[in-house]
């Protein structure tokens, strides 16, 4: 039986000759033709990216962030509609602001009514379905969105989306097609796909590499911080030469990555949200910041007014948020590896004084020694309690340097950094924005990317949930895609309540422990996993249980099962008077 050669069948074949090997895929009434051409695809023999099918779309492109996170290579996300676009969620919000490269395909509700081309509207919903501006539902999160007018053309509009997502700053891109496009009989043509690479990384100018040298070398007390610098590894490779060569200590700030060795004697720890000045940063006079979209918080951390600050990222300026700014001595838009590298080399030509390296080399790695006994006198086992940092030293434990860690803890986030003390470049990455539940998605994308490797996800109990369950552990037994899912579970949304002591200490909430942030009665979260997945599922509430949990789950895991431990830290009405005294402290 021949079939017809349609701009759906292009579409498919555009994204097979770009290197795309997953439709991660939530099909409506919009997909007849995409679906008839994958079938004929089939019949044939011929070769297509691969259907993931995705019974939610905020997993489903949580997924293709992931994948795209580990192996660089950007996925394909098909969606119904305005509606499916819509159930995108916080998903493109995390895809935009993770800098992640993904392509977004949605229908559309058909132009014609009567019957004048294939694919007229022939279903109630396809009136319902129609508005006015589909596409504006997404542009304040894309780089780039078009709509697919022609079969003539497809297969351009698609190489040339995937080559500004793949483009320094990279990012999502959008592109929609009604039905009746969709099933337009066209004409094959072919299209080189590599004349669509991406546009090769920025470099700094000569002059300004000697400039930045110079100054590094008249510092006494020079820092970086960075919070995705690890998003490619050999950049943490150039940042550990670098903070070797000249003893620079390196401060991480809201990480989403590995970006440097945590055992390593010029890592000087981690901040997030907490109300304290980091002495490093405070004392010093050259500040380096890559890769940091927050470097700190001025109402909280931040560096003294007389600092040179020196700002290298590939989108320094920070068009898309409305209110940002860094009083920087000067700001280049760079690749991060790159520009290290050229620092690298002329530093080294420039020679280097020993004397200065070494006592600074010292006196930096009695600060790092100090953080780690700080460390390890929070993960003293107790005999009530488990506590986030003796829960994340366990896991430290039972997991190797390769296994890949999906991070989402929110409120446990910097203590989940700090005790795991990660060391591989790449073996923990965060979604990188600030909408929750992309864990359990995230976790099949690394699983799926890299399925030699352990995967485990650290998630809050707010944070899980969002993450719809349900889809995720029943897509894991289908694909068979076990990952381990540790829930940090205080028993409500503890960062909310966070954030208002933060601003009102000793406010009405304070005074009458009203936050509307508790998850009473609580669910049984392990639960929902052994249910829709098959999942080994365990509740945890006693620390002398928590090693012997971990040791069951890896098992399961390793027997191809996917495990869910629901661990009980202290909930957030038992923490009410550590947490009172600490934010009024902090203020």
């Amino acid at each position: 039986m021949s079939h017809s050669y349609t701009t759906s069948t292009a579409f498919l074949e555009a994204l097979q000759e770009a290197g795309v090997s997953y439709l991660f895929s939530n099909l409506g009434s919009d997909h007849p033709g995409i679906i008839e051409s994958l079938a004929a695809a089939k019949q044939e023999g011929k070769p297509l990216p691969k259907v993931i099918t995705c019974p939610h779309e905020m997993v489903a492109l949580s997924i293709a962030h992931s994948y795209a996170q580990v192996t660089g290579e950007p996925q394909a996300v098909l969606v119904h509609v305005e509606c499916g676009t819509q159930n995108l969620g916080g998903a493109l919000h995390n895809a935009y602001k993770g800098r992640v490269p993904v392509l977004i395909f949605a229908g559309a509700s058909p132009y014609t009514q009567e019957g004048e081309l294939p694919g007229s509207r022939n279903e109630f919903i396809h009136w319902i379905q129609d508005v006015p501006d589909q596409r504006g539902i997404v542009r304040g999160y894309m780089k780039y969105d078009n709509e697919i007018r022609t079969g003539a053309n497809v297969k351009q509009l698609v190489h040339r989306a995937l080559q500004i997502s793949k483009s320094q700053p990279k990012g999502p891109v959008y592109l929609m097609g009604p039905r009746e496009v969709m099933e337009e009989e066209t004409e094959p043509a072919a299209v080189q796909a590599d004349k669509w690479k991406p546009v090769s990384p920025a470099a700094m100018p000569p002059e300004e590499v000697d400039k930045v040298v110079h100054v590094l070398k008249t510092a006494e007390n020079p820092v970086v911080v960075t919070s995705y610098l690890g998003k490619n590894t050999e950049a943490v490779k150039e940042l550990v030469q670098f903070s070797e060569t000249y003893a620079v200590p390196v401060i991480e700030s809201v990480s989403n990555y590995m970006n440097f060795p945590a055992d390593h004697p010029m890592h000087c720890g981690y901040q997030w949200n907490e109300p304290s000045q980091h002495e490093l940063l405070e004392k010093a006079d050259v500040v380096l910041v890559f890769d940091s979209d927050v470097p700190w918080i001025p109402t909280k951390n931040k560096p003294s007014d007389t600092s040179t600050i020196y700002y290298f990222d590939e989108e320094p300026l920070k068009e898309s948020m409305p209110l940002w700014y860094v009083s920087a001595e000067e700001m280049y838009q760079v690749d991060a590896k790159t520009a290290l590298s050229q620092l690298n080399k002329r530093l080294i030509e420039s020679g280097i004084d020993e004397g200065v390296i070494a006592k600074r080399w010292e006196r930096i790695t009695r600060y790092h020694q100090q953080l780690c006994k700080e460390r390890d006198e929070k993960e003293v086992y107790q005999e009530n309690v488990i506590t986030p940092e003796y829960l994340t030293a366990c896991i430290r434990e039972a997991i190797d340097d390769d296994t890949i860690v999906v991070n989402e803890g929110i409120s446990n986030f910097d203590t989940i950094y700090r005790h795991l003390q990660r060391t591989k470049p790449g073996s923990i990455i965060g979604s990188g924005g600030g909408s929750l539940g992309w864990n359990g998605g995230a976790s099949l994308g690394v699983k799926l990317s890299a399925k030699d490797k352990k995967v485990v996800n650290l998630t809050g109990d707010g944070s899980y949930m969002f993450s719809v369950p349900s889809t995720v552990h029943w897509m894991s037994r289908k694909y068979d895609l076990p990952f381990l899912t540790v829930i940090y579970n205080n028993r409500g949304w503890k960062s909310p309540k966070l954030s208002t002591l933060g601003v009102h200490p000793q406010g009405t909430a304070y005074q009458t422990d009203n936050y509307w942030v508790d998850f009473e009665p609580h669910a049984d979260l392990a639960g929902i996993a052994q249910a829709s997945g098959g999942a080994f599922a365990k509740t945890v509430k006693d620390p002398k249980d928590v090693k012997e949990a971990l040791k069951e789950a890896m098992a399961a895991v390793e027997e191809g099962r996917s495990a869910v431990l629901d661990v009980y830290l202290p909930a957030i009405k038992e923490e009410e008077k550590s947490q009172k005294h600490t934010y009024v402290h902090g203020l």
